[in-house]
């Protein structure tokens, strides 16, 4: 068996994806004003699980400044595809929009303001994909509301799942006879927390 590499968590922050001047102000912005996102490693996944699940309708819960939207809207793309976001916070939502704006991406990306449950009682699926990032204390209620959006195949992907207030939406979705899910306690550069756990799960 090959020996592990020496110092594994310093090697694996070397291999940290290169990002292009807008999302690098973003993360400089963030690091700035205490705003929490996902960092370059997992908005390098979402691109990833995006992209090879050739989602088309993308959801994402929780906006913030545009950084994870970004990485979606990029993935979706190649397939004309549509980013639906939802914030609670008008004046986020709107430097978001504006994010979008300078990326070129306005025209992939509806950004919604308001409550995520009724925004999500309003909106209608299916969606190929979901991306959870609100209030960790909410993912379990929000967990019906991807059920009925996603269609069968659809991709869930929360972060923050090694957060206390995730702990019922974990259980719940580990549970649940419609998902097949897997968690995973991740070292994440630049994400925050650097050490989190993220879900994948599969609405099956």
């Amino acid at each position: 068996m090959s020996n592990m590499i020496p110092n594994p968590e310093e090697y694996f922050r070397q291999l940290v994806p290169v990002r292009d001047a807008l999302l690098a102000a973003l993360e400089e912005e963030a690091e700035r004003e205490g705003i929490p996102i996902v960092g370059p490693v997992v908005g390098e996944l979402l691109f990833i699980l995006a992209r090879a699940t050739q989602a088309r309708r993308i959801l994402e819960l929780g906006t913030a400044t545009g950084y994870s939207g970004i990485y979606l809207a990029r993935a979706c793309e190649a397939f004309e595809g549509q980013v639906v976001t939802l914030e609670r916070d008008a004046e986020m939502a709107r430097r978001a929009q504006t994010n979008f704006e300078k990326a070129g991406l306005e025209h992939r990306v509806e950004v919604l303001v308001g409550n995520a449950f009724e925004e999500m009682t309003k909106t209608r699926g299916p969606f190929d994909f979901a991306f959870l990032d609100i209030d960790k204390e909410s993912y379990a209620g929000a967990l019906s509301h991807c059920e009925r959006l996603l269609k069968p195949g659809g991709l869930l992907v929360a972060d923050n799942v090694a957060f206390q207030g995730a702990d019922e939406f974990n259980r719940a979705v580990s549970a649940h006879p419609r998902w097949r899910a897997v968690h995973l306690l991740c070292l994440l550069p630049q994400h925050s927390p650097e050490k989190d756990g993220l879900c994948l799960a599969v609405r099956v």
